[in-house]
């Protein structure tokens, strides 16, 4: 089995994260796990990739990220050097 670490993330997600696991009577972790298996499972993914470019689109309008892949590579390396 893989392990996934989530940093940075926001003190509001995790309280919600937190609330959301004890309404279904679940671990935090239990409930992120549930929560990324539906996330990724074959009926959500069986949209053809051209549609990648429209909700693209629908997310971020005229106001695209530029750099993205770079950007992350650069925040990657800046959390290695802080350890």
């Amino acid at each position: 089995m893989a392990i996934l670490n989530i940093r940075n993330l926001s003190d509001e997600v995790h309280r919600r994260l937190r609330i959301r696991a004890a309404r279904k009577g679940r671990s935090m972790e239990a409930e992120a796990r549930a929560i990324l298996t539906e996330a990724c499972s074959e009926e959500n993914t069986n949209q053809p990739a051209a549609t990648l470019p429209d909700w693209v689109d629908s997310l971020y309008g005229n106001k695209k990220p530029r750099n993205v892949v770079e950007w992350f590579i650069s925040e990657r390396r800046k959390e290695s050097h802080e350890r």
